[in-house]
């Protein structure tokens, strides 16, 4: 810059002489900075191409309610990172200026801790089109522990299957392993949690079922241990048997008793009175029922007294013949 300053004053010098013969100060040029300034006027903004896009996301839960702060992904078809940003207050998040393709977009985080991200999916970009696209992140869901127990010495029991529910729907079913225990997930649609039951089905082997439903609540995200006890079944022990009446060794008509109930014949050979009466006893009538000894007592009793009667008739009898006969015996003699 100083040498073409110098330059410059010299041909103003030699100007002046050669005009007037006389040295005057007439500088033909200005002193010029080596790099140009800039201008005073901005170069336009780059365009955007006419045929770009946009992907529009809104993000909610299942209650309805929008998801601050949820971070996205997204990504060309080549695998190339095309833009990243997360929801506002709103819910919102736009990715513009996209070229029309097929792109890839992933949530990486869904700002609440009681939320899970959605699966990745696909996103087709049009020329010059802003397309809509709605996220719904799900809460997140209650973890159950199931445990079956004996109600005296709480051991765990395998085999209690159960019914988790709410309202009258059936939403789970566990049965417990070999360790006594299962555990499954339960869906909620609110932040506040929801209110379920649980039913058992089928008791563990030698117990009886648990009759009774138990209520109980979960929130998005809670461990929930649920717990059934079992009393074990009561065995009734087999009825013992009742001894039976011993058969009874009074004689009958039909049926005579034992030997030492029999009397013994006299010696005279004349027939006493229980043999008389059990030769003259009449006997009972063809197809009737055997008549038991209380029936045959009366029959008995009176065969009796007629065979006394007898007796003694023949006996007076008998008497009154041998005194007629030592009459006959003296009258002779005399």
């Amino acid at each position: 810059m100083h040498a073409r300053f110098v330059r410059s004053v010299a041909v103003a010098v030699a100007v002046a002489v050669a005009v007037t013969g006389t040295l005057t100060w007439a500088p033909a040029a200005s002193a010029q900075p080596s790099e140009p300034t800039p201008s005073a006027s901005a170069a336009p903004a780059e365009t955007p191409a006419p045929d770009a896009g946009s992907v529009e996301i809104t993000t909610k839960d299942t209650a309805g309610d929008a998801l601050p702060g949820a971070a996205f992904l997204l990504l060309d078809s080549a695998g190339q990172e095309a833009g990243r940003g997360k929801a506002d207050a709103q819910g919102k998040l736009t990715f513009p200026d996209l070229a029309p393709g097929v792109y890839r977009l992933k949530e990486t985080a869904s700002g609440s801790p009681i939320h899970e991200v959605v699966a990745d999916q696909d996103v087709i970009v049009t020329p010059g089109t802003d397309t809509p696209l709605t996220i719904i992140n799900p809460f997140k869901p209650a973890s159950v522990l199931l445990k079956a127990k004996d109600d005296k010495t709480g051991k765990l029991l395998a085999g209690s299957t159960v019914n988790i529910g709410s309202g009258a729907k059936t939403i789970l079913t566990l049965t417990t392993g070999s360790d006594g225990t299962a555990s499954g997930k339960l869906p909620l649609n609110s932040r506040t949690g929801s209110d379920f039951w649980v039913k058992q089905v089928k008791a563990p082997p030698g117990y009886e079922i648990h009759t009774s439903v138990k209520a109980f609540k979960a929130k998005p995200g809670d461990p929930v241990p649920v717990t059934v006890t079992n009393a074990k079944t009561v065995t009734t022990p087999p009825p013992t048997e009742k001894p039976t009446a011993k058969p009874s060794n009074r004689p009958t008509p039909d049926q005579p008793g034992k030997d030492e109930d029999n009397p013994a014949p006299s010696a005279s050979g004349t027939p006493t009175s229980d043999e008389t009466a059990s030769s003259t006893a009449a006997p009972a009538p063809a197809g009737s029922l055997a008549h038991t000894g209380a029936d045959a007592t009366p029959w008995l009793i009176g065969g009796a007294g007629v065979l006394i009667a007898a007796g003694g008739g023949a006996l007076f009898a008998a008497r009154r013949r041998r005194a007629d006969n030592a009459t006959d015996d003296g009258s002779t003699t005399s």
